[in-house]
């Protein structure tokens, strides 16, 4: 478990989309979304087939008047990288903010957070509402969600709306690996790529 505070960078590769049951394989890229600012030009809206080059934060707004709900999140194992694929419903294209911390605070409450894993990536999906605001039946599966054998995801930690935030903490098994966040539509989805 991380304890200390400590700034830890991650990365992740998206290389070729391989479809686990696990894990999403749908490539159609979500062309709604809100466009990025030259300090955003890590994300993007599409996974990348080449390797991301850094670990530094990455952002994207949603679209306006976006209310989504998370329905699922899981992790998979895929050749160079994991993946973690928050899945949602509602209305509108989610947006997010991603970036390692020192150790995870929960919004709202100030409480820390146990996270498995040497480096803690925090994951901030905007544009998100609770389920009584989208009608929507919210993320009711595992926490923490458990991540790969020998992978670069140790857990997934939380899903929780805050102020139209979805929260959750990537616990990562080694520090400075490069990462990506994509979004994806039908249905909208936010994905981090892990380098191994």
């Amino acid at each position: 478990m991380i304890t200390t505070r400590r700034a830890l960078p991650i990365a992740v590769t998206a290389a070729a989309l391989v479809a686990l049951t696990s894990c999403s394989s749908d490539p159609t890229p979500d062309t709604t979304a809100a466009p990025m600012s030259t300090t955003e030009a890590a994300a993007s809206t599409e996974p990348s087939d080449s390797a991301p080059t850094d670990a530094s934060p990455k952002s994207a707004a949603p679209s306006a008047g976006a209310k989504l709900t998370v329905t699922d999140v899981r992790v998979g194992s895929h050749g160079g990288f994991d993946r973690v694929v928050y899945e949602m419903a509602g209305t509108g294209t989610p947006g997010f903010r991603a970036q390692y911390v020192p150790e995870a605070v929960q919004d709202g409450s100030g409480r820390t957070i146990p996270v498995d894993g040497a480096a803690i990536l925090q994951v901030q999906i905007d544009g998100s509402a609770y389920p009584f605001d989208t009608g929507v039946e919210g993320y009711t599966g595992p926490d923490p969600v458990p991540g790969t054998d020998g992978g670069s995801v140790a857990s997934v930690n939380g899903a929780l709306v805050f102020e139209g935030v979805t929260q959750s903490f990537v616990g990562v098994n080694a520090a400075d690996l490069p990462f990506s966040v994509t979004t994806l539509a039908d249905p909208p989805r936010v994905v981090v790529d892990v380098a191994h």
